[in-house]
C-alpha cells in the first residue's frame, strides 16, 4: 500500500510540475531557465515579477511602463489577448484561447523559479 501511495505522489508531483505542450509555444521565444533569450526575457521567476523589468532583456516602452505585476490573474489575461491586455507590447502572440491551456502554461510558469 505505502508503495501504490508513493509512486502516485511522484506521477503527481511529476504531471504538476511537467511542462505544458501549450508551453512549447512560450519556449520558442523565451527560456525558462533564468539565462534569457535571443526574442523574449526568461520566464524564470516570472509570476510575482514586476512587468518589463529583467536588466537583460530590451522591453517595449508599453510594458517597462505598464506597472503590472505578473499575478496569475495578470498572466491569464495577458496569455488570452496580450495586445489587449498591453496595447503595443512587440510580443508577436496571438494568445491562448482555451482556459484549460492558460491554467497549464500558468501552473507550469509558477514552478520555474
Amino acid at each position: 500500500m505505502r508503495v501504490l501511495a508513493a509512486v502516485l505522489l511522484a506521477i503527481f508531483f511529476h504531471s504538476a510540475s511537467a511542462q505544458p505542450a501549450a508551453f512549447a509555444r512560450c519556449a520558442a521565444c523565451h527560456d525558462s531557465k533564468g539565462a534569457g533569450a535571443d526574442l523574449g526575457p526568461s520566464l524564470s521567476g516570472v509570476v510575482g515579477r514586476k512587468a518589463g523589468s529583467r536588466e537583460d532583456f530590451r522591453y517595449s516602452r508599453p510594458m517597462a511602463r505598464s506597472g503590472i505585476v505578473w499575478s496569475e490573474q495578470n498572466l491569464d489575461a495577458f496569455l488570452k489577448a496580450p495586445d489587449q491586455f498591453v496595447p503595443g507590447t512587440r510580443m508577436p502572440f496571438e494568445g491562448l484561447p482555451s482556459d484549460a491551456e492558460r491554467a497549464a502554461v500558468i501552473r507550469h510558469l509558477k514552478s520555474l523559479k
